[in-house]
């Protein structure tokens, strides 16, 4: 290192940017690193005991990515940003298919059948912004907030069932892909296939999302998925692993093809919300059955696959689908930005009877999520109506921007905002149940899962899908991946091929027609090159005025 180089960096204008040429041992110009200089030597595992997990609060590169990545947007959600909402109420049936359901937990909201339970739900698309077509292909969020007599529990989730990640590190990075390029503001399928194909495990995913099923008809008409595993616990803290999805009752399930979303497009950007708040108000209120899968709370090592796998759905035959209850929406918002807006949700928003899994993905989700509500509403942002509990509160939590009340009991001393206290202050809640104790006994360690299996449910989706939705996904592919370098194109064909031998060869065909025809030099999808091309064609000329 030159006396200049030692130099450099002494002056705050100069130091710690992409220009300071200062490396630690082994690092070059293009070594991540965190913003405190740390290269980042594994960026794909957070460290979790065990390669199953759990995580540890300890991951600093994890928090500190995750973090920053919540607070990326003023005001807008980072995801989800375009939504529409509704409330309604979710009615219990008291049993889990023809068990009783406290075999399995012991969470009020499901005991009593014909039990009613207050919700709000918010749909959404999942990368696009606030004020983007409802036709483009993305999953979509299907987020309820129930207002259950032991506080707030939120079922945060989408319309497919599977994820393209598995493990949390990877999801800012994740985003960023298939966000528009930070240059240019213009999406690029290259940028999204990049990232896929260094990434094997979202092969499955991308499979749904090319298909119809990645551009559903409406929000009334999809089903939705819990996506993650969770843990029922009895009394008895008994646990056993369980997956959410809600299945639509009286409506069908519908999805567009390409063509079918392009002519919406044209005359309607707002089409699946205006169906929602229409249907309500005449009275057609839509209405979804919950049901679960249920697992015992134990590796699996007689599956091919680990349960925890966000990437991979649970087979219905082994793990058949049991109604717990169904949920009716009948009540369209009064104000969209106090309600749907503001609406904020979190995966760490249980209640007593419902508990977390090792699912890394999970994990990472339930910091991430409430902090980015605490960033994006604000730091009171439970004091407001749509998501204060239905309930009593009384907390020691004081202060904060936009505090408009404090949460306060009856008869507790004003000055005693702490706990343990002799002086009147709050107290413990008695147990309601023996509490869920999982053990372990492993290393900390950053790894993947050991049973990784990526292409294997893929190909099944794709053999399960109806001609012509492999049709729809295999043209969809191809007019995408012809704008990626060769590189990312022998990657992903090399991906669908080992998930299907077909699957693969379809789509290098599909492709090598698409090449033919395509113009070069242009960036964005063809539709968006026709766009584009149409709009230096038209319009009229006038004189200035």
């Amino acid at each position: 290192m030159t006396p200049d180089n030692l130099n450099a960096g002494t002056s705050v204008t100069q130091s710690g940017g992409p220009q300071d040429q200062r490396f630690s041992e082994g690092e070059t110009e293009i070594t991540l690193t965190d913003r405190q200089g740390h290269p980042i030597q594994d960026n794909q595992n957070i460290r979790t005991v065990g390669s199953r997990g759990p995580s540890t609060l300890e991951n600093y590169h994890y928090i500190e990515k995750i973090s920053h990545f919540d607070r990326e947007r003023i005001p807008e959600r980072v995801v989800h940003a375009r939504g529409a909402g509704a409330h309604g109420y979710f009615e219990a049936y008291g049993k889990v298919g023809e068990e009783p359901v406290s075999k399995y937990t012991r969470a009020k909201l499901f005991q009593q059948a014909g039990k009613q339970t207050p919700v709000f739900v918010r749909f959404s698309t999942v990368v696009h912004s606030a004020h983007s077509p409802e036709t483009l292909r993305d999953p979509r969020g299907f987020a309820v907030k129930f207002y259950t007599e032991d506080g707030n529990w939120d079922l945060v989730g989408n319309n497919l069932k599977i994820f393209f990640i598995r493990d949390p590190l990877k999801f800012p990075d994740m985003v960023h892909a298939f966000k528009p390029d930070p240059v240019t503001n213009l999406s690029n399928p290259e940028r999204m296939f990049d990232f896929v194909s260094n990434s094997p495990e979202a092969t499955h995913m991308i499979t749904f999302l090319f298909s119809p099923w990645g551009i559903p008809a409406n929000y009334r008409e999809m089903q939705g998925s819990g996506v993650n595993t969770y843990k029922w616990v009895n009394a008895e803290g008994k646990a056993v692993l369980v997956k959410y999805h809600w299945e639509p009752i009286k409506q069908k399930i519908r999805n567009l093809t390409q063509k079918e979303a392009d002519t919406i497009q044209g005359t309607n950007y707002s089409h699946a919300t205006q169906d929602l708040y229409e249907a309500i108000e005449r009275g057609d209120y839509p209405e979804w059955e919950l049901c679960v899968q249920i697992m015992s709370d134990d590796e699996h090592p007689e599956l091919d696959y680990d349960p925890l796998d966000p990437t991979k759905l649970w087979d219905h035959q082994q793990f058949p689908f049991l109604p717990v209850g169904k949920m009716v929406l009948n009540k369209n918002p009064e104000n969209y930005f106090a309600e749907v807006e503001q609406a904020a949700f979190g995966t760490g928003v249980l209640v007593d009877g419902l508990d977390f899994s090792d699912d890394k993905l999970l994990q990472g989700r339930t910091f991430s999520y409430s902090d980015t509500q605490r960033y994006r509403v604000g730091t009171n942002y439970l004091q407001l109506p749509i998501n204060a509990p239905k309930k009593h509160v009384a907390t020691n939590q004081r202060d904060g921007q936009m505090a408009f009340f404090v949460d306060r009991a009856p008869g507790q001393s004003p000055h005693v905002n702490y706990e343990p206290s002799s002086l009147g202050g709050l107290q413990e809640a008695q147990r309601s149940g023996k509490e869920h104790e999982p053990a372990y006994n492993a290393r900390l360690v950053r790894q993947k899962l050991e049973r990784t299996n990526d292409f294997k449910q893929a190909g099944e989706t794709y053999r399960s899908f109806e001609d012509w939705e492999r049709d729809e996904l295999v043209a969809n592919l191809a007019a995408n991946l012809h704008l990626c370098k060769p590189g990312i194109q022998e990657q992903m064909l090399h991906y669908f091929t080992q998930a299907d031998a077909e699957y693969g060869r379809r789509v290098a065909e599909g492709l090598a027609k698409v090449k033919e025809q395509a113009a070069s030099g242009h960036m964005g999808t063809p539709e968006a090159r026709q766009g584009a091309a149409k709009a230096d064609r038209l319009g009229n000329p006038t004189d200035g005025y």
